[in-house]
């Protein structure tokens, strides 16, 4: 496989409506339509030299094995979970990361509010016609644990201030940076002694699968509440069912290991149970922000550049950018 970056041409987009929004192509460059369930309309798999990823629904990383001249992959997405296992090592994987920061950080703060003040169970008793007045948590003077401080964190971290909330911020390692101290993953179980509410929103990787596990929400006081606003896996699933089907604690999740979750899961019938169909960074910032990310991605690879976001740098970093 050729490495000269600048010689990616071909690229794939998973849906007409994207393809046309980008136009105009930079020179040289042209497009086709692939969505990894069906062939190609417009080019043909020996031709590719990048794909774009579909935004929602089936993965289908295996189809990208089909390519035999792959250099690079973006997603629409943050996460960028599985992509690099899919790939060669010689293949860019990018990621759109900064595209659902505002979105995302919204749906975290929308989830703690709605959990901790009941508005799940008034749209419940909405539907009753039934008028059902009870005091409810309020965000303010909540303990909350941050866990994630990327883009997104910082987001979540900045809608808060507001709030009058006792914030706490964890990263993979201890550190101070301009905002302050980040407490490090291996203090979570201390942190969560005494934490009202965590939210979740770090990347899913093996070092964080299941970093929320048993162990954390058991130190978690009764009455807690769990937003995880990243990806299903970095919260122990079952370990998160046992304890808020118990009572014992909440949770507002927008993401589940596995999706959709299943229709027998007892979480859905949970009274402390929140859930939404990862709709995080799904809102109507999406659709103009990838658009304008792709174009500036497009326009830097035609230049000679570097794409933004790179993840695994393949034959960007053989051209020494």
């Amino acid at each position: 496989m050729a490495s000269n970056a600048s010689s990616i041409q071909t690229i794939t987009f998973p849906d007409q409506r994207l393809l046309d929004a980008v136009q105009p192509l930079p020179e040289g460059m042209r497009g086709g339509i692939w969505d990894l369930q069906s062939e190609p309309d417009g080019v043909e798999l020996g031709e590719v030299d990048a794909v774009i990823l579909p935004y929602m629904g089936p993965k289908l990383l295996d189809q990208l094995s089909r390519v035999p001249h792959l250099k690079m992959v973006q997603t629409q997405t943050t996460g960028y979970d599985g992509i690099p296992e899919a790939v060669g090592e010689d293949v860019a994987v990018v990621s759109a990361a900064g595209v659902h920061a505002d979105s995302t950080a919204e749906m975290a703060v929308a989830l703690m509010l709605a959990s901790l003040r009941g508005i799940d169970v008034a749209a419940r008793d909405q539907v009753a016609a039934r008028w059902n007045p009870q005091r409810w948590t309020s965000l303010a003077d909540r303990k909350v644990l941050l866990v994630g401080v990327g883009g997104i964190g910082a987001g979540i971290a900045a809608r808060l201030e507001p709030f009058g909330v006792e914030l706490t911020r964890v990263g993979s390692t201890a550190r101070d940076d301009a905002a302050g101290h980040v407490h490090g993953t291996d203090e979570l179980v201390a942190l969560a002694r005494h934490t009202d509410v965590i939210v979740v929103i770090t990347p899913l990787s093996e070092a964080t699968h299941h970093l929320v596990n048993a162990g954390v929400l058991a130190a978690m006081p009764d009455g807690a509440l769990v937003v995880n606003v990243a990806r299903g896996a970095v919260v122990d699933s079952d370990a998160l069912t046992a304890e808020v089907v118990s009572g014992r604690i909440r949770a507002a999740i927008d993401v589940f290991d596995p999706e959709p979750v299943p229709e027998d899961h007892p979480l859905w019938k949970a009274e402390g149970a929140l859930i939404t169909p990862h709709n995080a960074g799904n809102s109507s910032a999406f659709f103009p922000r990838v658009v304008r990310l792709l174009q500036s991605q497009l326009a830097a690879i035609a230049s000679g550049g570097s794409p933004e976001n790179l993840v695994r740098s393949g034959p960007f970093a053989a051209d020494g950018r």
